[in-house]
């Protein structure tokens, strides 16, 4: 079998450092990196968020390996540097085809690394050369100059099949005496993943219910009722009864968009705060625009500013929220009242918004954290997050995995997917909750858009 020579795209670094000793495969492949590679990471390293970390620590870890040799040829050079892990070569032309133009400075620098890999493919001659990038056009272009291109292998993985909410059919003598039964009585192929039950008879009775700490717990008519705005549909119920039980540290929820996963998570959190259990309501969104951009938000003057800003989703909801907490006798659409109930709102439940890049150092206490839009945060924010939750903390994490706009990420790699995947097993840690909300509850509009856009057969 020819060695594997894979000439890394700038995405497949900052995607997750440790790609590369995957792809390396205890040196059993050889990795190359173009030098506009190295000029992109360098570009990035000033950045606050999860880019510019992985830059420094590309950074170090060139800085850490060993120098072999440096082979000098007629129009490019070659860097071989070492460690125990991996063996890793820079390669630098002496000029370029390619002309940078600074309007299109992306694509300019993708046929630059392409040019690279066209050399790589002559200097490792013998070898399998690769080009690997999560852009499909960059791919494209490596191609067109018949040069091999593959994506990572987790693209090319397969998202299991989640059965959160498991349908039985029953006996309906069997229905009065639910309540708190071991579920193996009742399902004897019961699964970790099967949090949520739809228990029905051939008669018409019909029964809802999530299972905690493996005991059947149904849905009851008081479940809600202290909610201020309750659940619209049953999926929403069985997620509204999870946070309510309190009985779950971690809590998945894939979910498409108008589903009501932020509202409901941030009124039952409010029940919780409530009720004593916790102490504030932290919320959590890594934003696109710091992954384009820069994370700008983190220099942003004060946290209105950024709450307002970049949590839209948050005040949106929270604005619905305070119209439904308004007494009829007062203006409901008087924009002066909406906003001063929104801030007795923030006061009461100590709502507080975190950017991903301010969560080093810190340690989160008797706090329901909400991550919103996590189909578009990786695996390293993702453990960023958790491990600054201590004893005392709820974790609820909210995303789609159809509306993913991160570049770097995809549906089998970001971190919601990966959460969800471990919730087909048991984990002596923590205890987790999933389920998936597929109904828009937003009105006619996201209703029309499903219908046209989804739903259609041609």
């Amino acid at each position: 079998m020819k060695e594997k020579v894979y000439v890394l795209d700038t995405n497949i670094i900052l995607q997750n450092l440790q790609n590369l000793y995957k792809i390396s495969d205890n040196k059993t492949n050889h990795i190359v990196i173009p030098e506009t590679v190295l000029l992109e990471l360098e570009d990035k390293k000033k950045l606050s968020n999860e880019l510019g970390y992985y830059s420094r620590e590309f950074a170090r870890l060139l800085a850490k390996m060993k120098i072999k040799e440096v082979d000098y040829k007629s129009d490019f050079k070659v860097v071989k540097l070492y460690n125990d892990e991996l063996n890793l070569d820079i390669i630098s032309k002496d000029k370029y085809e390619t002309e940078i133009e600074q309007v299109h400075l992306s694509e300019s620098n993708d046929k630059r690394i392409i040019e690279v890999a066209s050399i790589a493919q002559e200097y490792y001659k013998g070898c399998q050369t690769i080009f690997l990038s999560l852009d499909v056009y960059a791919r494209t272009f490596a191609i067109f100059k018949n040069i091999k291109a593959e994506t990572l292998h987790d693209d090319k993985s397969t998202v299991p099949t989640f059965n959160f909410v498991k349908n039985i059919n029953l006996d309906s003598s069997l229905f009065n005496s639910l309540e708190n039964k071991d579920i193996t009585l009742i399902d004897e192929d019961y699964e970790m993943q099967n949090f949520s039950y739809s228990f029905e008879s051939s008669d018409g009775n019909i029964e809802y219910a999530i299972v905690t700490n493996g005991k059947i717990d149904t849905l009851k008519e008081n479940d809600f009722k202290a909610l201020n705005i309750k659940p619209v549909n049953i999926k929403q119920k069985l997620f509204a009864k999870a946070i309510l039980s309190n009985m779950y540290d971690l809590l998945v929820i894939d979910a498409k968009a108008g589903s009501g996963k932020t509202l409901m998570s941030i009124v039952c959190s409010m029940r919780l705060i409530d009720l004593g259990i916790y102490d504030k309501i932290v919320y959590v969104r890594n934003s696109i625009e710091s992954l384009d951009k820069g994370a700008e938000v983190g220099f942003l003057a004060g946290n209105e500013e950024k709450f307002r800003i970049y949590n839209m989703a948050l005040y949106d909801t929270l604005e619905f929220i305070a119209k439904k907490h308004l007494k009829k006798s007062e203006n409901r659409e008087n924009q002066e009242s909406i906003n001063s109930k929104i801030d007795e709102l923030k006061s009461r439940y100590f709502i507080e918004t975190l950017w991903p890049g301010e969560a080093r150092g810190r340690t989160l206490s008797g706090a329901i954290v909400i991550m919103d839009e996590w189909q578009n945060s990786s695996e390293k924010t993702t453990q960023l997050i958790l491990s600054r939750l201590d004893e005392s903390c709820m974790a609820i994490v909210i995303g789609s995995n159809r509306q993913i706009d991160n570049l770097y990420l995809n549906k089998y790699n970001n971190g919601l997917t990966t959460l969800l995947k471990q919730t087909n097993e048991a984990h002596s840690e923590i205890k987790m909750f999933a389920i998936e909300l597929e109904k828009a509850v937003r009105g006619k509009f996201a209703q029309f858009t499903e219908r046209i856009f989804e739903n259609r057969k041609d």
